[in-house]
C-alpha cells in the first residue's frame, strides 16, 4: 500500500524539484501550512500582463507535497489567477477520480492518493499556495 502511494514517478518528480528556490523580486508570495501534517509551502510569483511570468516554491513537507510543487514548477508559468484557482479544483477532482487536467500529465502519478483521503491535503497545499500568490493574496494563511 505505501509502495503504491509513494511510487517511483512521485519520487522522481519530488527529487527533480522543478521550480524550487526563491525569486529575486517576487511580486506576490503566499504561505500555506497544514496543521494536520505539518507541511508548509511558500509560493512566490511574478505576474506580468495578467499571467504568471515566473514562480518559485519552498516546501518543507512530505514527498507528495514536494512532488505537487514540482509539477507546478513545470507547468505553472503562463497561468492567470483564474486558471490557478481553477487548477486547484481540478486537482481536487483528480483526487476524487477525475482525469488529470489538460497539459498536466505528471499529475496522473497521484492516482494512488485517491484511496488515502488523509493525504489529499498534502497534494493540494502547493496548488492552494499558487492560487493565493497568483491572486496577490500575500502572506495570508486561512
Amino acid at each position: 500500500m505505501i509502495e503504491a502511494l509513494y511510487n517511483q514517478r512521485i519520487k522522481a518528480l519530488a527529487e527533480a524539484a522543478h521550480g524550487a528556490g526563491k525569486l529575486d523580486a517576487p511580486g506576490s508570495t503566499a504561505l500555506r501550512d497544514s496543521p494536520i501534517c505539518g507541511d508548509r509551502v511558500r509560493m512566490e510569483v511574478v505576474v506580468e500582463h495578467g499571467r504568471i511570468a515566473a514562480l518559485a516554491h519552498d516546501v518543507k513537507g512530505c514527498l507528495l507535497c514536494r512532488a505537487a510543487a514540482a509539477a507546478i514548477g513545470l507547468h505553472g508559468a503562463g497561468l492567470t489567477a483564474a486558471e490557478a484557482d481553477a487548477l486547484q479544483y481540478h486537482v481536487a477532482a483528480l483526487l476524487s477520480g477525475s482525469e488529470p487536467p489538460d497539459g498536466w500529465p505528471e499529475l496522473a502519478c497521484f492516482e494512488p492518493v485517491r484511496n488515502h483521503r488523509s493525504r489529499h491535503g498534502c497534494v493540494l497545499l502547493p496548488f492552494e499556495a499558487l492560487a493565493a500568490a497568483a491572486r496577490g493574496a500575500g502572506y495570508d494563511n486561512p
